[in-house]
């Protein structure tokens, strides 16, 4: 059953995610882009299955500055875990799918992840992201972003990195 993350214990994604990605996990790119902000609950889920955590998803508001203009707001997403037994089940592809369905056509989103597989199932590519930097080291085919439709001005050149100041964020 795929339920919203909050009613997931947290100490339990904890061990799922060391049991998914390892501990030394924080000291990837995609944690240091969401270093000190909170997941968002509207995008954010857990898979359980007789009363135990089997997986989760959870997506972040960060933000893409452009080297011109102003900076606007970007979901990142992940991590995406799956219990290292059950990785082949599907659950992954089903907590994905929660994700988007609840983030329908309003979201842009940017992941690090595996191109065949974001791509294949879920639209992601790197096609927007080859000039965008981030704070840490990264396969560039690997930056892999979901614009929303007709979101054609995305910027050639810019930074994910923290997000905008709530001000901004609703003013954008």
């Amino acid at each position: 059953m795929i339920v919203p993350l909050g009613q997931a214990d947290p100490a339990a994604v904890e061990t799922l995610l060391d049991e998914a990605f390892g501990a030394d996990r924080h000291r990837r790119t995609a944690y240091r882009l969401r270093q000190g902000v909170a997941w968002l609950p509207a995008l954010s889920f857990a898979a359980i299955e007789d009363g135990g955590l089997v997986g989760t998803i959870q997506c972040w508001p960060i933000a893409l500055s452009p080297a011109a203009g102003p900076p606007r707001p970007i979901n990142l997403v992940g991590p995406v875990a799956v219990q290292p037994g059950r990785q082949r089940d599907g659950l992954g592809r089903r907590l994905m799918q929660a994700m988007l369905d609840a983030a329908g056509d309003r979201a842009d989103l940017v992941l690090i992840g595996d191109p065949e597989y974001y791509g294949r199932f879920f639209g992601f590519t790197a096609d927007a992201t080859g000039g965008w930097s981030v704070p840490g080291p990264v396969e560039r085919h690997r930056l892999l972003a979901r614009l929303r439709p007709g979101a054609s001005d995305w910027p050639v050149v810019a930074a994910l990195g923290p997000p905008l100041p709530p001000a901004l964020a609703a003013a954008g």
